[in-house]
């Protein structure tokens, strides 16, 4: 059973339908360590059989599912019969609680919830639900072809459905429900020859748990063989609420927005299946799994080969530093990108301490001091912020650049080039950042400038290496991630950079000197020591 000492698992899905387990299988295949957690309740369990997906037309919900666990743990990975009832951030990603007490740590999480259909309070819907009650015809049309159909008018999408049942039976019948159609509707069905009803509908007739008819209030029953309605689809988020996923409201429900790889706003959070796509059927929810989890599998190998090189970075400095100072210039760090590292370097993930620090701030303009590849300057520029990305490396800034398009936020953000250590900006920011810079000066010298750059009532956010062993020497600025090349020799700590901030024109909101757990080569797990600062200037 899993508990508080489990190691840090590659990633943790959410919910065991077909998009999940077929995430897992993905992933499992990858050999990453993965944990499906399964609750047990999949939204087509009333149904007989899943249509459409070619070659197991017709199987037992059931059974495909047990068939996908199988699949799964023949591969190694782990499927839990359990209920999450917590998610939270971490320092290695997500720690996730379950219902029976364990808590999973993982580096990634995928969501793959699905959805609940919130069904009309009508008398026997209910009851009938994914047997004589349908919903879609893609779904079950065929198992309803030519007999006798009532589409219920309950929701504003029903109409809708009354046209696209009409393809798989002539006898179709629309139930107003006392709500009368628009003209332009009512034109619509009148065309397709579908009949309607007028009146409340009171319940639907069921003889031998089959639907015979459905009744209105008045007392009159008109008879069908099956009836269709259109439900409210919303997705399962209120477990994740807490970090930071919120749905999206949709005319027929609310799902979690996604990019095409179904990655979600929330750093290493994904979601596929009904979660994010409230009209895919099990094979479309099954191909968004699996390709989630390549998209996953790709972030990890990425992260990986980030702390892969700053370790051996870190490793030739350390042997190199008694022979030779780095100088940290433009030349220095355009070999560094161009050269054979550059594609393991600079993560799409923003830094963790970025992303709690700045939770609560309103945006407004940012400067990313070093900003590398641009992952954090993209990530604010995300969510609203107007955002200068300034560094000394063109083709660290030609990445980033890329990068921004694909987000599709480019016009949010301005790349520059820049020796931060001689550069002054035209302007004064709500918020300036740097992360892990390699400055020409020393470090607490550099600091001071980038707390110059930061307007009244903005915000100063430092995030730096912590090495308690080496002093402050002068090195010259590059790219301000830790892939980007050996670690900054530094004795900046939270009490020497605070020191610096005249109190009375700034406020410390942070001063903290952390660690964090990530996996690194071989399996094994890397301790990064961080410094964090973060400070308010006063107006």
């Amino acid at each position: 059973m899993a508990g508080q000492t489990d190691p840090v698992r590659d990633v943790v899905v959410v919910g065991g339908g077909a998009a999940g387990l077929s995430a897992a299988l993905t992933l499992a295949r990858a050999r990453r360590s993965v944990t499906v957690v399964d609750a047990g309740e999949p939204r087509n369990a009333p149904a007989a059989g899943v249509h459409g997906l070619l070659a197991l037309e017709g199987v037992s919900p059931v059974e495909l599912l047990a068939r996908g666990r199988d699949d799964v743990r023949g591969y190694g990975g782990e499927i839990l019969a359990d209920e999450v009832v917590d998610v939270s951030f971490a320092s290695y990603g997500f720690s996730v609680v379950l219902r029976g007490g364990a808590v999973l740590r993982a580096r990634r999480l995928l969501i793959a919830t699905g959805l609940v259909d919130e069904l009309p309070d009508i008398p026997g819907v209910r009851e009938q639900w994914g047997r004589g009650v349908l919903h879609c015809p893609y779904c079950h049309g065929w198992e309803v072809r030519d007999r006798r159909i009532g589409v219920l008018g309950t929701d504003p999408m029903a109409v809708q459905k009354a046209m696209l049942f009409r393809q798989w039976s002539p006898d179709v019948v629309f139930f107003d429900d006392a709500k009368p159609l628009d003209a332009s509707d009512r034109a619509k069905l009148d065309a397709l020859g579908v009949a309607v009803v007028a009146g409340k509908i009171s319940r639907l007739e069921v003889i031998e748990d089959q639907v015979t008819g459905v009744r209105i209030e008045d007392g009159t029953v008109v008879a069908v063989d099956a009836v269709v309605i259109s439900t409210q689809m919303v997705a399962r988020t209120e477990l994740f609420a807490a970090i930071g996923i919120e749905p999206t409201a949709h005319p027929a429900g609310a799902f979690i927005e996604t990019d095409q790889f179904g990655a979600t706003s929330v750093p290493g959070v994904w979601a596929a299946g009904n979660s994010s796509d409230i009209g895919a059927q099990v094979g479309a929810a099954a191909a968004a799994g699996a390709l989630a989890a390549q998209h996953i599998n790709t972030d990890l190998i990425f992260e990986d080969l980030d702390s892969a090189v700053t370790a051996a970075a870190a490793r030739t400095s350390s042997q190199e530093d008694s022979a030779v100072e780095h100088t940290f210039d433009n030349e220095y760090w355009d070999q560094i990108w161009t050269g054979d590292r550059a594609k393991a370097m600079g993560s799409s993930q923003p830094n963790p301490h970025l992303v709690r620090e700045t939770a609560d701030l309103t945006p407004g303009t940012a400067l990313e001091a070093g900003c590398g590849a641009g992952a954090e300057a993209i990530w604010l520029a995300g969510r609203g912020w107007q955002v200068t990305g300034a560094d000394i490396a063109v083709a660290a800034l030609d990445r980033a650049a890329e990068r921004a398009a694909e987000a599709g936020i480019a016009e949010r953000v301005q790349w520059v080039q820049a020796d931060l250590s001689a550069w002054e900006p035209e302007m004064r920011y709500d918020l300036v950042t740097t992360h892990y810079a390699h400055p020409a000066m020393p470090q607490l010298e550099f600091y001071d400038r980038t707390a110059s750059w930061v307007g009244p009532g903005g915000t100063l956010l430092i995030v730096g290496h912590l090495h308690h062993d080496v002093s402050a020497d002068g090195h010259k600025l590059g790219s301000g991630h830790e892939s980007d090349g050996p670690p900054a020799s530094a004795s900046a700590t939270a009490a020497t950079i605070t020191a610096r901030l005249d109190p009375a024109l700034w406020e410390i909101v942070t001063a903290e000197e952390s660690h964090r757990t990530m996996p690194g080569p071989g399996g094994h797990e890397t301790t990064i020591h961080d410094v964090v600062v973060r400070a308010t200037r006063r107006n």
